[in-house]
């Protein structure tokens, strides 16, 4: 008995033979290189496709993460135009997508591309430049399958053919390969290449594009004059006749596009020439032709906004999201599949530009999402307010030294282009850490603490100053007093025998009660006082 896994239903025939869907089987249709070319050259459509992931994935490229000085070595020889790894690497990507695979030869000054590459060995200037090469170009030798090689799955040897008849065979170790689309099963990948993206997306990418062709032929026939003429198959018997006819419908036509009518003949009744103009609906079209775009946009795992380049739309539609997302994806494959694949350019690269490998250097992967400058003054203050907290606020001990803190924060704001300029003006002005340390302020010594206690009995003097000196020294000198003293004040208080100052001062206030600078002293001590001033002058 074979049992099916499967539904099945007599009455609606659901996977028996009267199921149509049961003769449907997937089958591979394999695209030529031609076709795939013509795609590329002649559809807007398929080119966006094959481009647009290879161009957002080196758009920003990287950041190499080592000392100032080692940096500018890597970035140059980066830039080289006969290097230019990211232009390259741009371009075996695009070709990868497209015919199914491309690699680049690395030029090395040993000039023996046979021999395996011995890292160990490459000395500063050794690469020279960077081929790129298409799928078609290079032959590949028999697929390495000993699981002990570093070079397993890759083909044993490479042999470049040059169009005049040259042909040059290369190791492994001095091709960095790009596949297009993954081919898991080796039993049907005998060369080692992968699919083209077009491929996978063809039918996709085709539909969308008849559909668009089919909706632009209609655009002409959208409005249509008919005529109806009693006994047209009469008038068609003879060719003098029909002349006639074609020869009247043309003035007629000419008549329409002059006076903007259309005469006709008739009898008085419904037997006569009838004329009718037909338009063609659109109404539905624009979603059609947008719905087999978004179909083609998820076959090739674009988004629309991306793909197609126009704005979101639809109610409180930013595109943000996806946007978002399509970069984070980005994100991921430069960091699972592209950077793996140029594992083996970047220790020739660092070895080239510098002469040896140092263990820290490595790059970091630039964000492709840019940010507004009001999103980019918020990171900012964030970050300098965690800054504040690492360093302490005065209340708590810091959590890391301020000129190691300094060195960091100085570090970010230089590698994400925050403060640009800063660079520069560190070396001309130094920084934080090259200060040299402040001197320790000396504090003097907390006096040891004294129980406040009541002040012993003093005698008391009260006095306040004259202030109108002169005129006073004036109206003496004219009255004949020439001896007049300089220091004149009025005598307010004085008491030889001692008081106690404490008492006769809680009920007294120093101050401006009337607008005056005066002594106000409360009924309790204006008593006292006038007991005192009693003793004092008895």
């Amino acid at each position: 008995m074979q049992i099916l896994d499967t539904l099945k239903s007599l009455v609606t025939g659901l996977g028996t033979s009267k199921d149509k869907t049961t003769d449907m089987a997937y089958a591979l249709r394999y695209v030529t290189d031609a076709e795939l070319n013509a795609m590329h050259r002649s559809d807007w459509l398929a080119r966006k496709i094959v481009d647009i992931i290879p161009n957002d994935m080196t758009r920003e490229w990287r950041d190499w993460q080592a000392e100032n000085d080692q940096i500018e070595l890597l970035e140059k020889i980066e830039a080289d135009p006969l290097i230019n790894v990211r232009a390259k690497v741009n371009a075996a990507m695009r070709r990868a997508r497209l015919l199914r695979g491309a690699a680049i030869y690395m030029g090395m000054k040993d000039g023996t591309p046979e021999n395996p590459l011995d890292m160990d060995r490459i000395r500063k200037g050794d690469l020279l430049y960077l081929h790129v090469l298409n799928r078609n170009e290079v032959t590949v030798g028999e697929i390495n399958r000993d699981v002990t090689s570093e070079f397993y799955g890759e083909p044993i040897s490479y042999t470049v053919n040059s169009k005049i008849g040259n042909t040059v065979t290369v190791h492994p170790s001095r091709m960095i390969r790009f596949i297009g689309a993954d081919i898991l099963d080796d039993t049907f990948n005998d060369d080692g290449w992968g699919d083209s993206i077009l491929q996978i997306v063809y039918d996709a990418v085709q539909s969308a594009t008849s559909v668009h062709q089919h909706v632009a032929a209609l655009i002409p026939e959208a409005k249509t004059d008919v005529i109806y003429i009693p006994g047209l198959s009469k008038f068609l018997q003879n060719p003098t006749t029909t002349r006639q006819l074609t020869d009247r419908f043309t003035y007629a036509n000419s008549i329409k596009s002059m006076f903007n009518m259309v005469l006709l003949e008739g009898d008085g009744k419904d037997a006569g020439e009838k004329w009718e103009q037909k338009t063609i609906n659109f109404a539905q079209l624009p979603e059609i032709t947008q719905q087999f775009l978004q179909i083609a946009a998820g076959a090739a795992d674009i988004p629309v906004t991306r793909l197609l380049g126009q704005s979101p739309s639809g109610m409180n539609a930013t595109g943000e999201s996806d946007i978002r997302n399509y970069y984070d994806n980005i994100s991921a494959r430069q960091k699972t599949e592209l950077a793996p694949n140029l594992h083996r350019l970047d220790e020739v690269v660092i070895r080239s530009a510098l002469g040896n490998r140092p263990e820290e250097i490595h790059y970091t992967w630039s964000p492709l999402w840019g940010l507004s400058e009001k999103e980019k003054a918020d990171v900012f203050k964030t970050k300098t307010d965690a800054a504040r907290a690492i360093a302490g606020n005065g209340t708590n001990d810091p959590l890391m030294p301020i000129e190691t803190l300094s060195e960091a924060f100085t570090n970010m704001l230089i590698e994400d282009g925050t403060m640009p300029g800063l660079e520069a003006a560190i070396e001309e002005f130094g920084k934080i850490s090259d200060l040299p340390p402040a001197p320790e302020e000396e504090i003097d010594p907390i006096p040891p603490r004294q129980v406040a206690e009541d002040a012993a009995p003093r005698t008391l003097y009260v006095r306040r100053d004259v202030v109108n000196v002169d005129e006073i020294a004036a109206w003496a000198k004219s009255q004949g007093i020439a001896d007049l003293v300089d220091d004149l004040h009025v005598t307010i208080v004085y008491s030889p025998t001692p008081i106690d100052w404490i008492k006769a001062g809680n009920d007294s206030e120093w101050g401006e009660p009337n607008g005056k600078d005066e002594l106000v002293i409360a009924e309790a001590g204006r008593a006292q006082l006038n007991r005192w001033a009693t003793w004092a002058l008895c």
